[in-house]
């Protein structure tokens, strides 16, 4: 084995600091050109609108531009791929929401990722909660009405699609409440709108933003909302847990990952500036006008998003079981 002399072995030693102070020089640096938000569906949706939202003010915090680009297909499951098998250096980011991280697992047999391995969590943005709504000539005015009804015949009841987030929501409502309302696919939330204005289906599960204009305009009702609390946009809205359903809970979010391995420097540097964007009152007012609840200050790091979706991935394996879904 060859001796390692005297004056290599000072010389290494005397280039590890410097090396430090190179890799410290290299963090301090970032981001230091523009970053890439991927948004996993179409623009104008729910999650675009948030991605552009927070990405903005995310930009005033890092000194420069997020620039949100959509790639749908798949259910967002595409857009989700391309950026966990991104470079992990804080310049590729996903604006990811149920249907990439907590539904797809459960209802595509090739998913090109994990959600739970395959992503470093920044923070939660917001959540929609998602919302009971039934046709004006419904007889039932209450929730606890329609799951009676629901138990003397069929009410029919659309959703985005099969194995969409508010259909695994349906069938964990079923169950808690013990019926068993007919499920009518679509092929997403608006969709469903003009069958459940003109009677053609008994009622819908939707995002509460979705159906949130036409419950105003009289067009349909709200029986409940599900979520924690009522919706201060519409205070004459019971929660489903006052309706009966206890501690029932769904909703459609929002939050931004990164590419796993990306350097927790980083990591921490995208949350602060995340955490800025949403305690900026212009923010908080433009997602509650949406219908959306803001994250909690804990939902906001990394730790608490991590283990939102951890308890979210969880809720849809429970549901995807009871509604019989395979993996297509």
């Amino acid at each position: 084995m060859p001796t390692i002399s005297r004056r290599v072995l000072l010389s290494c030693a005397a280039a590890m600091p410097a090396a430090a102070i190179l890799s410290r020089a290299a963090f301090a640096a970032y981001p230091d050109r523009p970053v890439r938000l991927m948004v996993p569906f179409a623009a104008g949706g729910n999650v675009d609108i948030v991605a552009r939202l927070v990405g903005e003010r995310m930009a005033e915090a890092l000194g420069q531009a997020v620039i949100v680009e959509n790639r749908a297909g798949a259910g967002g499951s595409l857009c989700a791929e391309q950026v966990a098998r991104a470079e992990p250096d804080g310049f590729t980011l996903l604006a990811g929401s149920n249907g990439p991280l907590t539904v797809n697992p459960f209802v595509q047999a090739r998913l090109g990722y994990d959600p739970l391995k395959d992503f470093a969590p920044i923070g939660l943005t917001s959540a929609v909660p998602h919302a009971l709504a039934v046709t004006n000539s419904l007889p039932a005015k209450t929730l606890a009405e329609l799951i009676a009804l629901a138990k003397q015949r069929q009410v029919s009841t659309g959703t985005a699609g099969a194995g969409s987030a508010t259909h695994l929501t349906l069938e964990r409502f079923n169950q808690q409440a013990g019926i068993k309302l007919l499920h009518i696919p679509y092929r997403g939330g608006g969709a469903l709108l003009p069958d459940l204005l003109g009677g053609a289906i008994d009622a819908a599960m939707t995002e509460f933003s979705s159906i949130l204009p036409l419950h105003r305009e009289g067009k349909c009702r709200i029986l409940a909302i599900a979520a924690a609390q009522r919706s201060k946009l519409t205070p004459e809205v019971p929660t489903m847990s006052e309706g009966g359903v206890k501690d029932f809970a769904a909703a459609s979010f929002v939050g931004i990952l990164a590419p796993a391995g990306t350097p927790h420097a980083i990591v921490d540097q995208l949350q602060q500036a995340l955490g800025k964007s949403l305690a900026a009152s212009a923010t908080q007012e433009r997602l509650r006008d949406l219908g959306a609840e803001v994250a909690t200050a804990e939902q906001m790091t990394a730790a608490g998003f991590g283990a939102f979706l951890s308890e979210e991935f969880e809720r849809s394996r429970e549901a995807a079981q009871i509604a019989g879904l395979k993996r297509e």
